[in-house]
C-alpha cells in the first residue's frame, strides 16, 4: 500500500501539493514562483528593487524588478530590497547575497534548522518578524493559493529593514532583534550586581 503512495507522489511531482498549497513549478525549466501576497508589500514597502520578481505580476513589489530572465543574483541591487527567493536549495545563496547587500528583507519559511538558516540569517541578520499563522501565497494569475506548507519569517539585514519590521503595525507576528556578534545570536543578559 506505501508504495502506491510512494509512486503516486513521484507521478504528480510537478505540480507538487503540501496540505492545501500548491504553487506554480516548471522543473524542467528551473522555475519555481511564489508570489508574496501583496498586503506584505503593503506592511512593509515600498521597496526599490525586486530581484526575483515574476515574469508576469498581478501586482507590483518594487520600483524596478528582476526577473528569471534576468538573472537577479547577477545583476547590481541598490536601496532597499525587498527578496522572495525560490524555495529550496538555492534558497541560501539568495540570503547570503542579502547579508552581502546589507540593506534586504527577505521572506522565507521559518525553517531555523536548515543550513541556510544557520550560515546566512543568524549571524547576519540584524532582525526577523515571525509570521503568526501560516501565508497563503498567491499564483501568477493573481489568485490565491491554500495555505503554505510551513510558517514563514521575514529576515532584516542592515538598519532599513530592521526599522520596517519594528514599525509594522499590521501583520501579526513577533519581532525579534538578532545579536549576529553573540554566540547562538542570543542577546546577552545584563548582570546587576
Amino acid at each position: 500500500m506505501q508504495k502506491r503512495l510512494v509512486q503516486k507522489i513521484v507521478a504528480d511531482s510537478s505540480r507538487p501539493k503540501l496540505a492545501n498549497f500548491t504553487h506554480d513549478r516548471d522543473l524542467k525549466n528551473g522555475k519555481e514562483e511564489w508570489l508574496t501576497p501583496p498586503e506584505i508589500i503593503r506592511a512593509f514597502g515600498p521597496f526599490e528593487l525586486d530581484p526575483c520578481a515574476p515574469v508576469k505580476r498581478p501586482w507590483e513589489t518594487a520600483t524596478n524588478h528582476f526577473t528569471i530572465e534576468d538573472d537577479g543574483l547577477a545583476q547590481p541591487w541598490s536601496n532597499l530590497v525587498f527578496c522572495n527567493p525560490p524555495y529550496g536549495p538555492k534558497t541560501g545563496v539568495w540570503l547570503a547575497r542579502c547579508a552581502e547587500h546589507g540593506n534586504c528583507l527577505a521572506l522565507v519559511f521559518a525553517r531555523t534548522d536548515t543550513k541556510a538558516f544557520q550560515n546566512h540569517v543568524w549571524p547576519k541578520a540584524t532582525s526577523l518578524f515571525f509570521i503568526a499563522g501560516r501565508l497563503s501565497f498567491y499564483h501568477a494569475n493573481g489568485k490565491q493559493g491554500g495555505t503554505a506548507g510551513a510558517p514563514s519569517v521575514l529576515i532584516a539585514y542592515g538598519p532599513l529593514a530592521d526599522q520596517r519590521l519594528r514599525e509594522n503595525k499590521i501583520i501579526a507576528g513577533h519581532y525579534l532583534q538578532n545579536q549576529p556578534a553573540h554566540p547562538f545570536g542570543l542577546r546577552p543578559q545584563i548582570q546587576n550586581n
